[in-house]
């Protein structure tokens, strides 16, 4: 009887593995890679967003699957100029990026990072620099901690990390009226540009809103030579923005290994 039912449980195993892992896509050779964080660390109680927090050991053991599978990291300057014809794209590159600017990226991911070997960006809330996410309903989810200048200054001095735009108050530009949208987009560029005393080639649409509405991802290539969305996928190079805001890879808390590694190969982990 037992015997006779493993070859069902066997093939209902490999649809399931088929249904919850993309292991069966090709694997990507021709992309940037870009892994996207928010938060480093350990989820606070009542946290509904437990999803946006990795731990520090399991982002240690993915900043070392980048060395050991031998991908090049990139920081933002770095991408500007090799779309300027200034440097050339490494053959395995990756873009390690983190969205809002959170102090634990400093505090829990810069230190590994820093040891590892590997390079990250932060796209940065202006006004919310040195204060909380405050686009956050505390009853909800629990305010944290964001960056400080003076730790941007060390980050961006170690050549480890570098910084790019997530607009100045975390708002969806998707919804709102277009000389918000262009407040959003072209002060948070020269106030960065002035506080960290270089250009700011790269913006994220906070929440991914707005990134494939025309008239919002219109200002966004005004103000930005490069726009990052929140939709899954992978950079194909040479990019161009008529291909469309550049995909991400989204690295979850509730990832697990498997997950990264297919990220990283398929560009996408989950069916």
């Amino acid at each position: 009887m037992i015997e006779t039912a493993l070859p069902a449980v066997g093939a209902a195993a490999f649809l399931g593995a088929s249904a919850r892992w993309n292991w069966w896509r090709p694997v990507v050779t021709d992309g940037l890679m870009i892994p996207t964080y928010h938060k480093v660390g350990d989820y606070p109680e009542g946290s509904r967003l437990k999803a946006l927090w990795v731990t520090a050991e399991e982002f240690r053991w993915q900043m070392e699957y980048l060395v050991r599978h031998g991908f090049t990291t990139l920081l933002f300057r770095e991408l500007e100029e090799i779309r300027q014809g200034k440097r050339k794209m490494p053959a395995k590159p990756a873009l390690v990026t983190f969205d809002d600017g959170y102090a634990n990226n400093y505090e829990i991911a810069y230190p590994i990072m820093k040891e590892v070997g590997v390079k990250g960006n932060i796209f940065l809330v202006y006004e919310t620099m040195e204060q909380h996410n405050a686009w956050h309903n505390p009853d909800t989810e629990p305010w944290v901690r964001m960056l400080t200048w003076a730790q941007v200054k060390e980050m961006q001095d170690s050549g480890v990390v570098d910084f790019g735009s997530h607009t100045m108050r975390h708002r969806n530009l998707a919804a709102l009226p277009l000389d918000e949208v262009r407040w959003e987009l072209f002060e948070s560029r020269e106030r960065l540009k002035k506080q960290l005393g270089q250009d700011i080639p790269c913006f994220a649409y906070p929440y991914g809103a707005g990134a494939y509405k025309d008239d919002v991802r219109a200002l966004a290539q005004e103000a930005y030579p490069f726009d990052f969305a929140f939709k899954q996928g992978v950079m194909k190079w040479p990019w161009k923005p008529e291909h469309g805001p550049i995909k991400r890879l989204y690295i979850r808390g509730d990832d697990n290994r498997f997950d990264f590694h297919l990220h990283m190969t398929r560009g996408k982990s989950r069916f």
